[in-house]
C-alpha cells in the first residue's frame, strides 16, 4: 500500500500560498526553495485538512495555519547541510528503514553519564551492529521524582546533569558519522507541573490556563473517572490532581506531576510541532512519540485512541516531511494488535502517520509462550498483524524500560477460545516466580490487587530463570536467544534494551531502595556495567556470551534475511504444540518454545535443500528430506541455496 498522491484538495500553486509562506519562500537560498516547493504541494492539502478538522472552527484559523507553515519553512531553511543532504538522500531512498537497522535503547545516565559519554561509547556501539540509538528523555526534566525524565520542563534544554545544549548536536554528528541515527523520547502528553506553561497557568493566565484540562468539582472529576482506566494505580491512582492555586483539579493520567496537554487548543499543536522540529534540527532522526493513545480527551469516553490523536499525528507527519523529511516518527501505543493499524495511517482516516510503532502484542506473546511451553498465543498475534503501507515498520523487542503488559492479549487468547484473564494472571505469576517454576524472578507491576492482571518487570536473563548466583546459565541463555531470535527474524526494526547484551540482572535491592520513588521498573533499569563489558569478547563470560550471541543474530539476519524491502510474513504448519514456523522471503523460521526437542517435518516446507549458519559463521546445507530435530528453546532460519 503507498499513500503517494492521496490528497484531500486540489494541489495549489504558489499564488495560493499564504503570504507567510511566500516570505518564507522568498528568503531562503533559491536551491532550498525550489525543493521546498514540491514538498508543499504534496503536503499542504493534507496538512490543511487535518488542521482545519481539528481546529478550523476556532477564531484565527487562517493565521495559525499561516504560522505553523512559516515555523516549518523556517526550521528547513536552517537546517544545517549535512541534514539538509540526509534529507535529500532519504526521499530518494525511502527503503531505507527496511536496510536491516539493529536498534539500542538506554537511559543517558545509566548507560554512559551524559551525552558526551554516550558520544565515547559508539565504537561500543558499532561494534554490537547498532545503527538505530533510543536515547530515553534527556531533556530538562522536573525535579525528582519526574519519572525518569519522562516529566518535561523544557523542551529546549537538555537535562544539565546530562550534558550541555552543544553536546546535544555534537553527538548526532558524531552518531551520523558511525552511520547511527538518534531516536530521542518526545513526551507530547503532558508537561512537568515545572514547565513553564505549567507554572503561567498556575499563575492564573488565561492563555496558559487553556492549555491544560480542568475540573472545578469532585462531581465533575467523578463523572469522567467512571469511564477512564487507571495507568499506575499503585502509585498514582485516578486521572486528577488538585492544584490549591487554582482551586480546581488538573488532568493528570499518569503521576500528579505530569500535567496532560489539551490538544483542543491550537497553540498547543503549534508549540508541540515547533519543538520537535527544533529538536530535528538538533539533528535528531527520529522521535519516540510517548504515550500518543492518550492524546486526545472525550467527555463521556474512555480518552484512548480517539480520531482526532490521527488528525494531530498526521498534520505533525506532514510538517515534517516538509521541513525534516529525512525524520522518523515512531508511535509509543502500546495497545492490543488490532488497535494499531491507525497509528499507521491505516484508519478511517487514511495518509502517511508514523513509520514505526512497538510491536507490544508480540513481545508478550512471546514470553506467553515461553511461559505455557506453546505457541498458540504468538501465531494468534501474527495471524491478525496487518500489512504495513510501504516505508513502514515494526519495532520488535523482548524487553524495554516499561514492564511487560499482559492485557494487551486479551483479543486474540479470548479469539483462542481461552480465558484470558486466568491464562494472563497465570503468566505474571510465572514471571513473579510464584508459579510452579520457582526459576524466574521478575516481579508485579502495580500490585495492589492480587487478583488483577499485573505487569512484569525484570531484565532478560532474570525472568528467563537465570540463577541469583549465575550457576548453569544455559537454560535461561537459550530462552533468551529464542526470544531474540523471533524479534530479529520478524521482519522490521528489532530492539536491544540496554544491559541485555551483557547478561545484565535485576538492580540490586540497595540500589533500588537508594533510589528516589516507588515505581518498581527501576527494577530493570541498570547502570552499564563496565566491568563486564570488559569482559564482552570472554566465551567462557556471561557478558561475552551475551554480547556473541546478539552480535551472531544480527550477522545471521544480514546474511540470511533479505533486507531492504518490506517483509511479508507467512504462518508454517507445525504438529508441535511449542513449534512456531513461519517464512518471509523464501527463508524458513523456527522457533520452539517448548521445554524438549520437537520434530519439524521440512518436507512439508520446503522443496529443496536449506541452508543455515553455524556458530562460526559457516554455512551449512540441511536435508528437507531427513526429519530435523530442533532441541527445546531453540531456534533455526533456514533459506534455499543462494542462486
Amino acid at each position: 500500500m503507498s499513500f503517494d498522491g492521496a490528497t484531500a484538495s486540489p494541489l495549489p500553486v504558489d499564488p495560493c500560498w499564504p503570504a507567510g509562506v511566500q516570505a518564507a519562500l522568498a528568503a531562503m537560498p533559491p536551491a532550498r526553495a525550489a525543493a521546498l516547493r514540491p514538498r508543499l504541494a504534496r503536503e499542504f492539502p493534507r496538512l490543511h485538512d487535518r488542521l482545519q478538522r481539528l481546529y478550523g472552527r476556532q477564531p484565527g484559523f487562517d493565521a495559525f495555519l499561516d504560522g505553523v507553515l512559516c515555523q516549518a519553512l523556517r526550521c528547513a531553511a536552517e537546517r544545517e547541510p549535512a541534514l539538509w543532504q540526509l534529507d535529500l538522500d532519504r526521499e530518494r531512498q525511502p527503503e531505507w528503514l527496511h536496510a536491516g537497522l539493529l536498534g539500542y535503547c538506554a537511559y543517558v545516565d545509566k548507560f554512559a553519564g551524559t551525552l558526551g559519554g554516550v558520544a565515547q561509547r559508539v565504537p561500543y556501539l558499532q561494534e554490537l551492529g547498532v545503527r538505530y540509538l533510543h536515547l530515553l528523555p534527556f531533556l530538562k526534566a522536573g525535579s525528582p521524582p519526574n519519572d525518569g525524565g519522562f516529566a518535561v520542563a523544557s523542551f529546549e534544554a537538555v537535562e544539565p546533569a546530562l550534558g550541555t545544549q552543544a553536546d546535544l548536536p555534537a553527538l548526532c554528528r558524531t552518531l551520523r558519522a558511525a552511520g547511527i541515527s538518534l531516536c530521542s523520547d518526545f513526551v507530547l502528553n503532558h508537561v512537568s507541573h515545572e514547565h513553564p506553561w505549567a507554572q503561567a497557568a498556575l499563575a492564573g493566565d488565561p492563555a496558559y490556563l487553556d492549555y491544560f484540562h480542568w475540573r472545578d468539582s469532585a462531581e465533575a472529576v467523578a463523572a469522567q473517572e467512571r469511564h477512564l482506566g487507571q495507568v499506575f494505580p499503585g502509585t498514582a491512582p485516578g486521572n486528577f490532581t488538585w492544584v490549591e492555586a487554582r482551586q480546581a483539579w488538573v488532568w493528570t493520567t499518569f503521576y500528579p506531576y505530569q500535567w496532560d496537554l489539551n490538544y483542543a487548543n491550537p497553540a498547543v499543536f503549534a508549540e508541540i510541532a515547533a519543538a520537535l522540529l527544533k529538536l530535528a534540527n538538533q539533528g535528531v532522526e527520529a522521535f519516540r512519540l510517548d504515550s500518543t493513545g492518550y492524546l486526545w480527551k472525550r467527555e463521556g469516553s474512555n480518552c484512548l485512541n480517539q480520531p482526532e490523536i490521527h488528525l494531530i499525528l498526521q498534520a505533525l507527519r506532514a510538517l515534517c516531511a516538509l521541513a525534516a523529511p529525512g525524520v522518523v516518527l515512531k508511535a509509543e501505543a502500546i495497545m492490543p494488535t488490532r488497535e494499531l493499524p491507525p497509528y499507521f495511517g491505516l484508519g478511517p482516516q487514511p495518509g502517511p502517520e508514523c513509520q514505526v510503532a512497538y510491536h507490544a502484542s508480540l513481545m508478550a506473546a512471546a514470553w506467553l509462550a515461553l511461559a505455557e511451553g506453546e505457541a498458540g498465543a504468538v501465531r494468534e498475534v501474527l495471524r491478525h498483524t496487518p500489512d504495513l503501507p510501504e516505508g513502514c515498520l515494526w519495532l520488535s523487542y523482548v524487553r524495554c524500560h516499561d514492564d511487560i503488559g499482559w492485557n494487551v492479549l486479551r483479543p486474540e487468547l479470548s479469539a483462542l477460545g481461552s480465558e484470558p484473564v486466568a491464562r494472563l494472571a497465570r503468566a505474571s505469576r510465572h514471571y513473579a516466580g510464584r508459579g510452579p517454576d520457582p526459576r524466574p524472578r521478575g516481579r508485579a507491576f502495580q500490585a495492589a490487587d492480587e487478583h488483577a492482571v499485573h505487569g512484569t518487570n525484570g531484565m532478560t536473563l532474570a525472568l528467563a530463570g537465570l540463577p541469583p548466583d549465575g550457576r548453569d546459565p544455559e537454560p535461561a541463555l537459550a530462552r533468551m536467544q529464542l526470544l531474540h531470535a523471533l524479534s530479529f527474524f520478524v521482519g522490521g526494526l528489532p530492539l536491544i534494551y540496554m544491559g541485555e547484551e551483557l547478561g545484565q540482572d535485576n538492580v540490586g535491592e540497595a540500589e533500588l531502595q537508594a533510589r528516589q520513588g516507588p515505581d518498581g521498573r527501576e527494577l530493570h533499569r541498570p547502570a552499564f556495567d563496565a566491568a563486564a563489558a570488559a569482559r564482552r569478547h570472554d566465551p567462557q563470560h556471561l557478558a561475552g556470551r551475551c554480547f556473541a550471541m546478539l552480535r551472531r543474530l544480527q550477522r545471521d539476519r544480514l546474511a540470511l534475511l533479505p533486507q531492504g524491502r518490506p517483509v511479508r510474513l507467512r504462518l508454517l504448519p507445525a504438529e508441535a504444540p511449542g513449534l512456531l514456523a513461519l517464512a518471509r522471503d523464501g527463508v524458513i523460521g523456527l522457533f520452539n518454545f517448548g521445554e524438549t526437542a520437537c520434530t519439524a517435518d521440512l518436507r512439508t516446507l520446503a522443496q529443496g535443500p536449506l541452508q543455515t549458519l553455524d556458530a562460526e559463521g559457516r554455512m551449512l546445507t540441511i536435508d528437507p528430506q531427513q526429519p530435523l530435530t530442533l532441541p527445546g528453546h531453540a531456534a533455526l532460519w533456514l533459506r534455499p541455496p543462494a542462486a
